[in-house]
């Protein structure tokens, strides 16, 4: 079985370039597969999304994606998005997705992922990067911490930040939030 992987395709990443058929249908087949993957919810993408999520994506200016490819198939995908800390005045870049499919992980493709964002988030001057993990996502969580992420504390006294969400009422444009 050793040698099944060492046959396996070397990992490239690419920064998404949805003017390019190829990334626009990759970052939307890999973001259906994540969105149905139990880390991502278990639950397909609505069609709805599916049909506006790169027109939208298109628009920000913001938005920084990288996939990974073994050979010509694309494996994995990261989607982050520029934000700013306003406690230091300067832009941070927010990783919103994270995914490699499952028959590809364990070969460092996330590590490469992370390591492309990083460096554009330097170059953009980014004073740190953030990210959001389930509990459960064990994995996950020794994945980041490898590459130096941890819990958001302001002070010991008062514990670890806490990501919330509020649900805000839908118009007949967007159903699906």
């Amino acid at each position: 079985m050793q040698a099944n992987n060492e046959a396996r395709p070397p990992i490239r990443v690419a920064d998404v370039d949805l003017g390019l058929p190829g990334h626009s249908t990759a970052v939307l087949r890999l973001l259906s597969q994540y969105a149905r993957d139990q880390m991502g919810g278990g639950n397909d993408l609505p069609e709805s999304t599916k049909s506006r999520i790169l027109p939208e994506l298109r628009k920000r200016e913001d938005y920084f994606g990288v996939l990974a490819f073994a050979g010509d198939d694309c494996v994995g995908l990261i989607n982050s998005f520029e934000g700013f800390s306003t406690f230091k005045a300067r832009p941070l870049m927010n990783i919103h997705d994270v995914f490699v499919v499952p028959g590809q992980r364990g070969r460092g493709i996330s590590t490469l992922l992370l390591q492309r964002v990083e460096e554009e988030a330097k170059a953009r001057g980014c004073c740190k990067m953030t990210l959001e993990v389930l509990e459960g996502n064990k994995l996950a969580q020794v994945i980041y911490a490898r590459h130096g992420f941890h819990p958001y504390t302001l002070s010991e006294d008062l514990g670890r930040a806490l990501f919330w969400e509020k649900e805000l009422p839908l118009s007949d444009v967007m159903e699906d939030c």
